[in-house]
């Protein structure tokens, strides 16, 4: 009854909307592996949109923050050091003057950080593409998924099945799913090089990840998790690849098994080193 009640999402294209088929279709076509990362194209409604400029706009908005980087040292100071992590490891970079003259398919996204209760110590810099300029937001042109996500009811009554539990997440999940080379103009965002100097000019960035704040964010990581899934059952057996594909929520792995030999064989899955599967991208 439980596989029955709780039985994951299937991708039926045949009880699907259009908009879902042309989602996973759009995705089907455009995911390739590149240096190790699954790259995905932005899901757009329809052809790559021509939006109007709004890089005046969003210097204004950003005014406001570096007001707030100013008179706020302990703010700024975790705000630079999380920009920084970004960069640094590449899910953002700085835009070159020869790379600056995609006109029209470009778009500024405001950004803006905040302060986790249970980690004050750092900040996570929050991309608001839910924000509108000139009654225009780039979630408005993007498809939402078809509601992939594993059942949570499901993922927790399977958990309670078998007597030996384990348990595990994926590593900065939300930022290793990147965005195909083509679209990332589409994902610009304004920022200062220089800590010390809030005077200074700001400079373009664009993001290489797909953005967790993008209305078609959770449906490509699902997809991407799944491709990872079905890619490599061949070399790390369909015992890997169904846990993969069944029993993890969003980004976190609940699985239960009969015994502790059982549960060993699944965590080293075959490999060398232990759950190497998961951090394969």
């Amino acid at each position: 009854m439980i596989e029955l009640d709780f039985s994951d999402r299937t991708h039926d294209k045949q009880s699907m909307s259009f908009d879902d088929k042309r989602f996973l279709n759009i995705l089907e076509r455009g995911i390739r592996v590149n240096d190790g990362h699954y790259e995905m194209p932005i899901t757009f409604k329809g052809s790559e949109p021509t939006l109007p400029n709004i890089k005046a706009q969003s210097i204004h908005r950003f005014n406001h923050l570096r007001k707030r980087l100013r008179n706020d040292a302990r703010y700024r100071n975790d705000y630079f050091k999380s920009m920084d992590d970004l960069i640094t490891k590449g899910f953002a970079e700085k835009v070159q003057p020869s790379q600056s003259d995609n006109e029209g398919h470009v778009w500024y996204i405001p950004h803006h950080g905040v302060y986790h209760p249970q980690k004050p110590e750092k900040v996570r810099v929050v991309f608001d593409c839910s924000s509108r300029v000139r009654g225009e937001s780039l979630n408005d042109y993007l498809l939402q998924d078809p509601d992939s996500t594993n059942s949570l009811v499901g993922v927790l009554c399977r958990f309670r099945q078998k007597p030996i539990a384990v348990v595990c997440d994926i590593e900065q999940m939300f930022v290793q799913f990147k965005v195909i080379t083509e679209h990332r103009d589409y994902l610009k965002f304004l920022w200062l090089d220089n800590y010390e100097d809030l005077s200074k000019e700001l400079c373009e960035h664009r993001m290489n990840v797909h953005l967790f704040g993008a209305a078609s964010y959770p449906g490509c990581t699902n997809f991407g998790l799944k491709q990872l899934a079905n890619d490599y059952e061949a070399h790390f057996g369909s015992e890997v690849s169904n846990f993969i594909r069944r029993d993890f929520y969003v980004d976190d792995g609940l699985k239960s098994l009969s015994n502790v030999a059982e549960s060993v064989n699944l965590i080293h899955g075959g490999c060398t080193n232990p759950c190497q599967v998961l951090r394969t991208f």
